[in-house]
């Protein structure tokens, strides 16, 4: 009788099934390292000096470094790199879902629901935005908000969507019926702005119903709901900004970490996987507007819907966890001036040396000021202003410094409110289409949404009290981090520097096997 011999076989490697894309919107490398700086280093840091999520997710995977720019440009707009993201080709500028040559190309959600996989988009903008809308629309320009709403909902191929934007998916002149249904009662209770966007009658809330989603618009609702397919609608536009999340001034509606952590509990339960991806959509923002006070608690924000995917999926074999951005708002970062100029501090050392440094190199208490900020520049801006017109000098001052640990002064004000001729003027133009702006002093080409200006101002004049710079009020070609977590064999491929049309391409392979 043969003795029986015990072989040692490798085990196969597991198998991704699920892929979690966590996108921070205009956070470049200078975002993440605000964020961190202030989790472990400032005096009072709600993280009481531990790691942020997204330190912890880098150091627990492997780091990657990716270029983002378009097909034939160097610089690239959310739309576009969101569409090299989900499809793994280059696209042109703020086109969605498309290649340069203008052709539809499928999207690694798509294909995933192809295979018969849950899929979820969830934002804290609005779901027709330009990052959300790429991975599930095919369309010209990330503009056509009103043609991507429709062509979510009819396409069928995302089950759980989770943001703002409702404007977009009611027709015309909506107003609620005298005696009301179902939906139009969860409507009717959310108090929720009903001024639609749309020039149809078309009712995409409707169409949704009819193809079997649930519709929710706040967070009692979201967290009833029974379904596995889900459209939820939370503000007519844009959701709540980080400073009022921080301050738990959310109106009804849910936290960027309940929408993921509803949409991963509903995705889970498929038993062939799912592709979600999530949005910290308002980082971009505050960077656009030149606004770190801001940018800090949209860091904080978005780190905080990190965490519960992080919590999820550290203990699986089956899930990766990419985190990354599609480009840098701002050029934001913090520097040294010659402003305030340090003391003279003798040295309790064997020699009682005195240590006297040349420049002010930033005190961390900056980043307990910068969490405390009230209200983000653009809430300030408009309740300063009266009526239309702009605020008084006076008004802005004392609305500025009520909302601030940085103060301005009757000077900064009136340079913020200071006007000039358009040089850009360009009739019938969406941002450029007015002949006077608020008056930059350099670099103004790169200060295109002139209704935001005043904002970029007021950052400008804050900026020496805060030892930050600005050079945009646009996006730069920064290289982005790429963060992922998963089995050994599966993120090693991560490591390194490449593009987002490879990283797309990267995505789609190991999630649908081509």
């Amino acid at each position: 009788m043969l003795e029986s011999k015990a072989y040692d076989v490798a085990a196969e490697p597991s198998q991704i099934k699920n892929i979690v894309l966590l996108i921070g919107d205009g956070m470049g490398p200078q975002q993440v390292g605000l964020l961190e700086e202030y989790a472990t280093r400032a005096p009072q840091s709600i993280y009481r000096g531990n790691n942020s999520a997204i330190s912890k997710l880098a150091n627990l995977g492997v780091t990657g470094l990716s270029l983002h720019g378009p097909a034939d440009k160097l610089v690239v707009d959310s739309a576009c790199s969101a569409t090299q993201l989900a499809t793994g080709v280059a696209s042109g500028s703020e086109m969605i879902g498309l290649n340069r040559a203008g052709q539809k190309i499928p999207t690694i959600l798509q294909k995933a629901k192809a295979m018969g996989k849950s899929t979820g988009l969830v934002s804290d903008t609005r779901l027709t935005h330009a990052t959300p809308a790429a991975f599930a629309t095919h369309q010209i320009h990330r503009s056509m908000e009103n043609a991507i709403a429709e062509q979510m909902v009819v396409s069928n191929s995302v089950d759980v969507m989770l943001s703002g934007g409702l404007r977009h998916f009611i027709p015309k002149d909506y107003m609620l019926s005298g005696e009301l249904d179902a939906l139009e009662t969860r409507l009717a209770v959310s108090g929720l702005s009903l001024k639609s966007k749309r020039r149809d009658r078309k009712n995409i809330l409707r169409q949704a119903e009819s193809q079997g989603y649930e519709l929710v618009f706040n967070e009692g609702q979201l967290q009833d709901a029974h379904s596995e397919r889900i459209l939820g609608l939370f503000a007519n536009s844009a959701m709540v900004d980080g400073i009022e999340a921080s301050n738990q001034r959310y109106h009804g509606q849910p936290s960027l970490r309940n929408m993921t952590q509803v949409a991963i509990n509903k995705l889970a339960k498929n038993p062939k996987g799912f592709f979600l991806m999530v949005e910290g959509g308002q980082i971009d923002w505050a960077g656009h507007n030149n606004d770190a006070g801001t940018l800090l608690h949209e860091m904080i924000k978005f780190d905080s819907a990190v965490d519960a995917v992080l919590q999820w999926a550290k203990d699986r074999d089956d899930t990766l966890v990419i985190l990354t951005a599609d480009h840098e708002t701002g050029g934001f970062g913090f520097s040294y001036s010659g402003a305030d100029l340090p003391q003279a501090e003798q040295l309790d050392n064997l020699n009682g040396d005195i240590y006297k440094p040349n420049y002010n190199f930033g005190e961390l208490t900056i980043l307990d000021k910068l969490y405390l900020q009230k209200r983000s520049y653009s809430a300030m801006w408009k309740a300063a202003k009266h009526d239309d017109n702009k605020p008084s000098a006076d008004k802005l001052v004392q609305t500025v410094n009520l909302n601030s640990e940085f103060k301005i002064n009757d000077a900064d004000a009136n340079t913020i409110l200071a006007e000039q001729k358009n040089a850009f003027f360009k009739r019938g133009h969406k941002s450029l289409g007015v002949k006077i702006a608020s008056k930059i002093h350099d670099f103004s080409p790169f200060y295109v949404y002139l209704n935001e200006r005043p904002l970029n101002l007021i950052g400008r004049a804050l900026s020496t009290k805060q030892n930050i710079v600005w050079s945009t009020g646009t996006h730069t070609h920064t290289p982005v981090g790429v963060f992922v977590l998963g089995p050994e064999h599966a993120i090693k491929q991560f490591s390194g520097f490449y593009t987002h049309v490879e990283l797309g391409k990267k995505m789609k392979q190991i999630l649908t096997g081509y």
